[in-house]
């Protein structure tokens, strides 16, 4: 006979107690003292003071910091949207891949995932610079097909920007969208490999096209996945750091090297930590509007 939860709740005691202290040790804790932060005021170098002040956040809507919550907001939206375009074939082509190639289709996406952030932005660094594979590649083909591209009106990359493809909000997006493609393919391809192929069978035997089956049956049931891609790629895509650090210029800056230099060069924290908490309500509202969203949809349904 089987024994419910509730029936062995020192068993359930027992495994959650770990995984509940570390939560809140590490998480909650750290959390309240940097909440606690962002209603202080400076006093000396080091000593800050909990005055309760509303400064902080009010200084944060200063036009110059609302123009770049605003970019901020901007790059993510773009960073999503092309992830949003280039991962959902790719989860259709692993949905509808044979069994065998599923594994290893999927292992592609996953493989990032076991190199670290730094690795991969520098990489990236290697193949956008001006003396990098890309450029390289240009002027390869260039020294041999000169005379074509100069009657179509093309010069070598480093020739007319020295850095065309780096340190400026193309890189940073480009950077953006290779760091988290796979936060989109994954919850597409979750979401699609349990879809009732039936319906699509049904679509097309009544005439529909492929292209017009995809977007007025594939996408509809696929709603949840892009809802779940769309939040999980555009709350990191928003608070990125070490992206736009390494690839933007000194116009590509986002919220989160705003924050980073009032910790670390302007040694002004409580500005900081409104900074930072903006974000964290930023995200309660992002993951609200979800759940509402996802509410009104199972509504309808039932």
């Amino acid at each position: 006979m089987e024994q419910s939860w509730r029936q062995a709740k020192s068993i359930f005691v027992t495994l959650i107690s770990a995984p509940l202290f570390w939560l809140v040790a590490f998480f909650i804790v750290p959390m309240g003292i940097v909440w606690l932060y962002s209603f202080g005021e400076n006093k000396g170098l080091i000593d800050i003071a909990f005055t309760g002040t509303w400064s902080n956040y009010a200084h944060a809507f200063d036009p110059l910091y609302l123009g770049i919550f605003a970019k901020s907001v901007g790059v993510a939206v773009v960073t999503t949207f092309f992830c949003l375009v280039l991962g959902f074939p790719v989860a259709m082509a692993i949905t509808f891949a044979p069994d065998k190639a599923k594994s290893w289709l999927l292992l592609l996406i996953m493989l990032p995932f076991w190199t670290n952030l730094l690795v991969r932005t520098y990489a990236l660094m290697a193949v956008l610079r001006t003396n990098g594979y890309v450029n390289g590649t240009y002027q390869f083909i260039w020294e041999r097909t000169s005379g074509l591209m100069t009657f179509l009106g093309m010069q070598p990359l480093g020739d007319f920007h020295p850095a065309a493809l780096l340190y400026n909000n193309f890189a940073v997006v480009f950077g953006l969208v290779f760091v988290n493609l796979p936060f989109m393919v994954l919850p597409l391809y979750s979401t699609l490999d349990r879809m009732d192929r039936s319906l699509l069978e049904a679509s097309l035997d009544l005439g529909a096209g492929h292209i017009r089956t995809v977007w007025n049956v594939m996408v509809p049931l696929a709603g949840p996945g892009i809802m779940s891609g769309i939040l999980i790629t555009f709350i990191p895509s928003l608070g990125a750091y070490l992206t736009p650090d390494l690839l933007g210029g000194p116009d590509s800056q986002m919220i989160a090297n705003v924050i980073e230099s009032q910790f670390k060069r302007a040694n002004n924290w409580p500005f900081g930590a409104a900074l930072s908490f903006i974000l964290v309500y930023m995200t309660f509202i992002g993951v609200a509007l979800q759940g509402v969203i996802e509410s009104r949809n199972r509504r309808r349904q039932a």
